[in-house]
């Protein structure tokens, strides 16, 4: 009987947050693992690499909010086929110009205001490394981005064409608002996340580890 293809798939953390889960708190609990097979059923899902960054409670409105994240690390380390990477949060006082723009006219300079930006660090250098180390050392047949950040685009370009790895995309945007830099990397796989998928794919409500067991965060039911 024939193999079937192996794969490993790098999850963009904050970018399947904001495109798929912000505005969803029933859904959040989700096991990357269940997603990512129920989206490639032809192929076996062999590791998941979840790339993203520790919340900082002094930067956000919710100051539980990395409460709740740090459940759902845990939950995804229980997972035996689950890496998790972390970047970082960069926090810098700047001046921007208002919205809406306006002129000083004793300056004739744009009214400006101190702003808090917030960025995170490493989201597009991360993936890309992994992605690239893992094809590299043949860790499976396919190597899949979940993701719709177009500065990936150079490294599935780079990996499919220059090489010749086989890679596949999983856009957590319906296909209208996919990213059209990663779809001319022409991936040998194409995928949607899917609100259904989502609903399929979350962890049990309750969950051990070596530290005994946990569950669902109250505000995510």
């Amino acid at each position: 009987m024939p193999t079937v293809p192996s794969v490993r798939v790098y999850v963009d953390g904050f970018n399947l947050y904001r495109r798929c889960l912000q505005a969803r708190q029933h859904l959040k609990w989700l096991d990357l693992v269940s997603l990512c097979q129920k989206l490639m059923p032809e192929h076996h899902v062999d590791h998941v690499h979840y790339l993203t960054a520790h919340l900082r409670p002094g930067l956000l409105v919710d100051p539980q909010s990395p409460v709740r994240q740090q459940m759902y690390l845990r939950a995804l380390r229980a997972h035996p086929a689950v890496s998790i990477h972390l970047g970082s949060f960069r926090n810098d006082k700047r001046l921007m110009p208002v919205h809406p723009q306006r002129i000083d006219h004793a300056t004739g300079r744009w009214v400006m205001t101190a702003v808090r930006k917030l960025e995170e660090k490493g989201s597009d250098v991360n993936p890309g490394t992994r992605m690239t180390a893992d094809a590299v050392t043949g860790s499976a047949d396919m190597v899949v981005m979940l993701s719709n950040d177009s500065d990936l685009a150079g490294t599935m370009r780079m990996l499919k064409h220059e090489y010749g790895f086989r890679t596949g995309i999983i856009f957590p945007t319906p296909s209208s608002r996919s990213s059209k830099e990663l779809i001319k990397t022409q991936p040998d796989f194409v995928a949607h996340v899917t609100e259904e998928a989502l609903a399929a794919s979350q962890f049990a409500e309750v969950l051990r580890d070596s530290n005994g067991s946990f569950h669902r965060p109250p505000k995510w039911t």
